[in-house]
């Protein structure tokens, strides 16, 4: 027997339904909380939380028929389940990643680790996490840490 290794860690979600079925594998690029004006309307909350994942490590395991999507801007793709309306994933095709929402799987710890679009919040948030106008370099950004 081999333990696994985070590289090779498969974890897996569903939509709200669970129509849609999701497979992640690995660890994610980045994750942490969003303040952009499209996911506060997407999501009717001033903040989402985010997992970013390169798009090779993403699996629409079952009912690929039941995604719908919208692409507002240009700049990411959202998808939901068109039988119960739950959010599954927000693609972002310039950047190669994927946001699967962090509360769509139930084994993965999510462990934010910085403020994304900071530059667009409706509210501050008080905490140590490095607060970014965009996002962080290595997910492709600006890499510029606003004063909270």
């Amino acid at each position: 027997m081999t333990d696994s290794t985070p590289q090779d860690t498969v974890y897996e979600g569903t939509c709200f339904c669970g129509a849609v079925q999701v497979k992640v594998t690995g660890e994610p690029v980045t994750m942490g909380y969003c303040h952009c004006e499209s996911c506060q309307q997407w999501s009717a909350t001033p903040v989402t939380g985010y997992s970013l994942w390169l798009d090779d490590r993403i699996e629409v395991a079952a009912g690929k028929e039941h995604l719908r999507s919208f692409n507002k801007k240009g700049k990411a793709e959202r998808k939901w389940c068109n039988l119960c309306g739950g959010h599954v994933l927000c693609s972002l095709p310039a950047f190669g990643m994927t946001d699967v929402f962090p509360v769509l799987l139930p084994t993965f710890k999510f462990v934010p680790t910085a403020h994304a679009n900071y530059q667009e919040k409706v509210m501050s948030v008080h905490d140590a996490l490095p607060k970014y106008a965009d996002i962080s370099k290595e997910a492709g950004g600006s890499g510029v840490i606003l004063d909270a």
